[in-house]
């Protein structure tokens, strides 16, 4: 057993990975029940209740940890919110153990889903979990009800091989992952700094350990044009067609910072680390008419070591320069800031969390963990670099996720809650129950 974690008894090893074999059929009816829940942003409590109950049925005791936003807002990470937090919490349990012998873990996982999208364009409807040649097909099955059902069934399986962990154990099921990590910005708030954070995001595809990750800044500008009748077109301003010009702008700065000079380390070898996102565009009033405004909306990725504050001023910047453009002559931009306002973060292979994981899962499956550079984004940030713990993302692996036909991997969830299991008896050590 590696140095970096406590021994596991071989008789041990084997109950709690025999317990996590008998319990596969559980985990599977729970990561259907997860997806069932309809959990897009504004509706993520029928899942935050149903891990309450998970988090009472494993012993211990559901506390709600609400975002509260005059508390957070100066916080570091915080990001300026989409919608309103009134009734919207997340959950967390701890266990606490009888007599410390290793180091306390936080495993945390995100309920929250992107939307379906076209959802006839799906196989199968999206909330209604399918089972098709080994894999889990429904939104949020990868992206991360999976991961969520991984560390729960790991923490079980400790239990049912009759086992408790030696050091403190904390549980979180958080909201707003996808948007603003606002959650997990007032989860890591309301619990004791643990030695170490493990979010078991999905996999990219391959078995995989998040060495780094990009930041995310999303922005809104909205254009108001001169409305006239088409037959009069030329003496108004249309802005949709303002729209394409801004948006051409943006991609410019995307081209920008992709350049090697721009490019953290960690991305030196990336082909394209920032990506610039038109997500959301909505405007115009009747097509007889130039119409009279629009709204887009950007996802703008962030480079590590470059903050977001930083990308936030550039975004000004490029607006402002827009404004002087004589193609938005007698246009008004008016530029906001939703969502995510989030650096971006490095999470060392050599930290010990990512050594034990790596080991095991090594040890589990035969095969390597390859480090993974994310071009997106996670919760783990908030750990390392505004609480100085240090955290790391693996989970199972995952195809289409934020696309159509979301799926996921049950031979892998199965191995990725083994390694899970076993990290927890590593890294915090086992005594018998009573």
């Amino acid at each position: 057993m590696p140095n970096d974690l406590l021994p596991i008894d071989p008789g041990a090893r084997r109950a709690i990975l025999d317990a996590v074999t008998a319990l596969q059929p559980d985990a599977i009816a729970l990561l259907q029940t997860l997806v069932r829940h309809k959990s897009t942003l504004g509706h993520e409590q029928g899942a935050i209740n149903e891990m309450a109950r998970v988090f009472a049925d494993l012993g211990l005791q559901p506390r709600r940890v609400p975002v509260d936003v005059d508390t957070l807002k100066d916080k570091p990470g915080f990001s300026p919110p989409l919608i309103s937090y009134e009734g919207r919490d997340n959950v967390v349990a701890a266990y606490r153990c009888t007599q410390r012998k290793g180091r306390s873990l936080l495993l945390q996982g995100h309920v929250d889903v992107v939307p379906e999208g076209a959802a006839d364009l799906w196989t199968t409807p999206p909330y209604e979990p399918d089972i098709r040649q080994g894999r889990m097909f429904g939104r949020g099955a990868a992206d991360m009800k999976a991961g969520v059902v991984a560390y729960v069934t790991a923490f079980q399986a400790i239990q049912k091989a009759g086992l408790r962990p030696a050091a403190d154990v904390q549980l979180a099921a958080v909201i707003e992952e996808e948007c603003t990590g606002n959650g997990a910005l007032a989860v890591m708030h309301a619990l004791p700094k643990p030695d170490a954070c493990l979010i078991p995001e999905p996999g990219p595809g391959y078995p995989a350990l998040y060495v780094a990750e990009v930041g995310v800044v999303w922005a809104w500008v909205t254009i108001t044009g001169k409305p006239a009748h088409v037959r009069d077109m030329q003496s108004g301003v249309n802005a949709i067609e303002a729209a394409y010009v801004i948006a051409e702008r943006f991609k410019a700065y995307e081209s920008r910072m992709n350049r090697a000079e721009n490019r953290h380390p960690a991305f030196a070898a990336e082909n394209h680390p920032i990506n610039v996102n038109l997500g959301t565009i909505e405007g115009g009033e009747w097509n007889s008419s130039v119409a009279t405004r629009s709204k887009i909306g950007f996802r703008i990725g962030v480079m590590p070591g470059h903050p977001a504050a930083a990308v936030k001023g550039e975004i000004e910047a490029l607006v402002d320069e827009a404004r002087r453009d004589p193609r938005l002559s007698g246009a008004r931009l008016d530029l906001s800031f939703a969502g995510f306002m989030a650096d971006g973060a490095i999470f060392p292979p050599d930290q010990p969390i990512s050594q034990a994981v790596s080991r095991l899962h090594a040890d589990i499956t035969g095969g390597d963990l390859r480090h993974y550079n994310a071009l997106g984004l996670t919760d783990a940030r908030f750990y390392t670099l505004y609480q100085g713990t240090q955290a790391t993302c693996y989970g199972p692996d995952s195809d289409n996720i934020h696309g159509i036909d979301e799926s996921v991997g049950l031979a892998s969830l199965h191995d990725v809650t083994k390694v899970i299991a076993l990290t927890i008896a590593g890294w915090c050590g086992l005594e018998r129950a009573s």
